[in-house]
């Protein structure tokens, strides 16, 4: 199993490498071009897809390598489902650009899969046995769909970025350039997250407390990032390790807040020094990668992209989610947070569609909504599977 287990890691890290040199070899294919460089462009697109199609195979054999050493679908942890849902991502875009031939989709859609690679590598990678609530074949048929759903969707979220990075004016302030750099901050703070569990991860550090529960029972935490903030009444027993600057409330989840400090703090630090070094927002920055691009056709892919997506989304968010719930639970329904946010997420996806037939939002109104829809997602990804406790709280 343990061998098993090794090559899963080794596929998954190969893909990774890949996918970064394929974010070049399509940045070649989009770079400003003379008269007679157009096969030029073609080459550096057909590299890129080459190399990505390669990273995806290795992913998938990640996959099933992973499935074997565990003896079900890895999806069932949090580590499992995001890497899933980054290759989801990485599929799709394989589609869309043999569809469309847009190189500028993999400059961007690629750095996004590699931050969620990264991200889900701060989670527990060990295989463990399934619990019971798990032990079914419904796991890997919701659990897929649902990822499969948000990967095509996560598409029309990077079409509907590209298109506004293409056509906000960048040289004056409002409030479009304003929430455009917002998610650019929240991107780097991701990084900064990934910077800072990596490094701690390296030298290996805990830092053992002993707390009270809201209900005043004594209990046990590790923080495995230097406690700015520590749990309730805690006492830190490990040696020459930084003692918390103070102490949260019972009811607050030290451990978690402690965490997103340092994400802001270190995605500050990092932004500041882009800032610094650039002398510009990072949407300005980025603006050149997207000279070439024709917005009709990239607003086009955000919104087929939802067209695909939401169905797919459907079935595994909604429908087969209905279907385990009453089998496990005997009820369809319950009002659990993830089931309030799946169908939060649903109902938006739902309205973008309306607005868009009925209404006539095209354009830059439909590339917000697929990037508030994006937003929505990663918040029922990381807020509701980490922060909010409730019958999934197991992922």
């Amino acid at each position: 199993m343990s061998e098993s287990v090794q090559w899963s890691s080794n596929l998954l890290y190969t893909s990774f490498i890949l996918y970064l040199i394929a974010t070049f070899l399509f940045g070649g294919a989009i770079h400003p071009k003379k008269e007679n460089e157009h096969q030029e462009m073609n080459r550096w697109g057909k590299l890129g897809i080459t190399v990505t199609v390669i990273g995806f195979i290795a992913q998938l054999g990640y996959f099933f390598t992973r499935w074997a050493a565990a003896g079900h679908a890895p999806v069932s942890n949090m580590f499992e489902f995001i890497t899933f849902f980054s290759m989801m991502l990485v599929g799709a875009l394989i589609i869309i650009y043999f569809l469309y031939r847009l190189a500028v989709l993999g400059v961007f859609a690629l750095p996004i899969a590699l931050i969620i690679i990264a991200y889900a590598s701060m989670f527990p990678r060990e295989v463990s046995p399934l619990i019971p609530a798990l032990q079914s074949d419904w796991l890997k048929i919701h659990v897929t769909t649902v990822a499969a759903g948000e990967g095509i969707l996560a598409i029309s979220f990077i079409a509907g970025l590209v298109y506004l990075i293409k056509t906000i004016d960048h040289s004056k302030r409002s409030k479009q350039t304003f929430w455009l750099e917002v998610i650019m901050f929240s991107l780097v703070t991701v990084m900064g997250f990934i910077a800072v569990t990596t490094a701690f991860t390296f030298y290996d550090y805990e830092a053992k407390f002993e707390y009270l529960t809201k209900e005043g029972k004594p209990a046990q935490e590790t923080f495995t990032i230097p406690a700015l903030v520590g749990p309730n009444e805690g006492k830190l027993f490990s040696k020459e390790k930084f003692e918390p600057i103070a102490d949260m409330p019972a009811f607050i989840n030290a451990k978690k807040l402690n965490t997103v400090i340092w994400s802001l703090g270190v995605g500050v630090l990092l932004y500041a020094l882009i800032r610094l070094i650039v002398r510009k927002r990072i949407g300005v920055l980025i603006q050149p990668l997207t000279k070439n691009i024709n917005t009709d056709l990239m607003d086009e892919v955000s919104y087929r992209s939802v067209l695909i997506g939401f169905p797919v989304f459907t079935l595994g968010g909604l429908i087969f989610a209905m279907i385990w719930a009453q089998i496990a639970w005997t009820r369809f329904w319950g009002w659990d947070p993830k089931e309030v946010w799946a169908l939060i997420t649903w109902l938006f996806y739902a309205a973008f569609l309306h607005l868009r037939l009925s209404k006539g939002w095209h354009g830059e109104k439909s590339a917000w909504l697929a990037v508030i829809g994006f937003v929505i997602i990663m918040f029922n990804l990381i807020a509701v599977n980490l922060v909010i406790a409730g019958l999934h709280s197991y992922a």
